[in-house]
């Protein structure tokens, strides 16, 4: 098997049914029938056919028959189940309904509020966590069991060594150039006729919305929330816990339909419309206006970070030092500038995870190079000005030992830990009860064992 398909067939994490609306809504049109049984716990033809729906509509693609797989992977959990059962292990009825709680707030925002979902199923909310409650401690059960199974596996590098040498070369995978690079951050200032030129303007909206123009058409003509903007400035239904503060209380105190004054954040300056608000959770929408940079404003900038880079070129400063004593960036400051990759939360970076300002400033760079003064933005969307610096910089190449040793050693580990569950699958198999429907025998399972002669 090559390195690059790895794909925890006998299932490390057991398929979870967070079941989408329209899934749970399909259940009602299956009539159920036993698929299979394993120790005093059965599979339902409805597990099946919802969770093979549910993965059809995230464009799953397999070779194999899909419901054959789904099958085994329940399987799979109801082993687990059933031996955490002869185990005597427990569920944390808190555990449970925690989890409930998120499933139900995954449900919520994807309908839009809690009435909704009400109205959707027919039912109150407490009878839909009736519904579920079950199988979410079912899977806690099988994930607890299965922890259990696994418990701390480690790698040594004697391991790594003897996997990699096994490896034929080609189906090692194959490395993009990657690069740790260095920034000084500046927020450029806003003077005080910018401020005060946008809080203005939102003030003459907010006055054109209360004489009786609607908010949502004003959002899309004036609102600079790119996320929004085409909504009409909504939100959609949100915990206020994922809103900044400043916002969040503003939102909070206003009445359904009420116009807030004006609110400043970290994004810039917002009015907000209260649309609905259930609890601790909110729809709202907003117009989100930031203050405009002079020119003036933006050649101090320039010209400081030039300077900044002139010093670090002669060698008077190194350039982590000049991060830790100029930026404005928090989190890469106190690091030597090391920016970091929020998609991996490493300090590596492939060329094309960068931003655009960020790619085209960085792409002709050599390692150690400064580039000249330039317009970003920050992860809020913020405009800042840069200069970068380079610290590293790979070749493309296959993977090796000395360059990717802890990639292929979480390659290592994945493979023990699949050995482990499959070794422990094949015993419990020839202990446990196992019964299948003549219509599932003929699939092609990762383990023969489930057929019982």
């Amino acid at each position: 098997m090559g390195i690059l398909r790895f794909s925890n067939k006998i299932a490390l994490t057991i398929i979870s049914s967070i079941f989408t609306i329209a899934c749970i809504k399909a259940q009602e049109k299956i009539i159920d029938q036993i698929v299979a049984v394993v120790g005093n716990d059965v599979v339902l033809q409805s597990e099946i056919e919802n969770q093979v729906l549910q993965i059809m509509s995230q464009g799953y693609d397999t070779d194999m028959d899909l419901s054959c797989e789904v099958l085994e992977q329940l399987l799979i959990q109801k082993l687990l189940i059933h031996q955490a059962k002869v185990d005597s292990i427990e569920v944390n009825a808190l555990q449970v309904e925690t989890e409930l709680d998120n499933r139900l707030n995954y449900f919520i925002n994807q309908i839009g509020s809690k009435k909704r979902l009400e109205e959707y199923y027919k039912k109150s909310l407490i009878e839909i966590k009736e519904d579920l409650r079950d199988m979410i401690a079912e899977q806690i059960l099988a994930e607890t069991m299965q922890n259990q199974i696994l418990g701390e596996i480690k790698v040594t590098p004697a391991e790594v060594k003897k996997f990699y040498n096994k490896i034929p070369k080609d189906s090692l995978p194959y490395i993009e150039s990657e690069l740790e690079i260095r920034q000084i951050m500046l927020y450029p200032p806003f003077s005080d006729e910018a401020i005060y030129d946008v809080r203005q303007r939102l003030l003459e909206l907010r006055k054109r919305i209360l004489e009786g123009e609607k908010f949502s058409t004003l959002a899309i003509l004036y609102s600079e929330d790119p996320g929004t903007a085409t909504k009409g400035g909504e939100m959609g239904m949100i915990d206020k816990d994922q809103l900044v503060p400043e916002f969040a209380k503003a939102a909070m105190k206003l009445k359904i339909n009420a116009v807030s004054n004006i609110v400043e954040t970290e994004f810039g300056y917002h009015i907000i419309q209260l649309i609905d608000k259930e609890d601790n959770r909110i729809n709202a929408r907003h117009i989100l206006m930031k203050p405009k940079i002079s020119t003036e404003d933006r050649i101090k900038s320039y010209n400081k970070l030039d300077s900044i880079a002139q010093v670090v070129r002669v060698d008077s400063l190194t350039f982590g030092k000049a991060a830790k004593i100029y930026s404005d960036d928090e989190l890469s400051k106190n690091n030597e500038g090391l920016m970091v990759n929020p998609a991996t939360h490493d300090t590596k970076y492939k060329l094309n995870e960068l931003n655009k300002p960020d790619y085209y400033a960085v792409k002709d760079l050599k390692i150690g190079q400064i580039s000249e003064p330039y317009e970003s933005f920050d992860k809020n969307g913020k405009t800042v000005f840069k200069i970068v610096q380079i610290k590293s910089k790979s070749v493309p190449h296959r993977a090796n030992l000395e360059d990717d040793y802890n990639l292929i050693s979480q390659y290592v580990q994945a493979q023990k830990q699949e050995d482990i569950i499959r070794e422990w699958i094949e015993d419990k198999q020839r202990q446990a009860y196992i019964q299948i429907n003549d219509k599932y025998k003929t699939c092609k399972f990762s383990s023969s064992g489930w057929i019982k002669e």
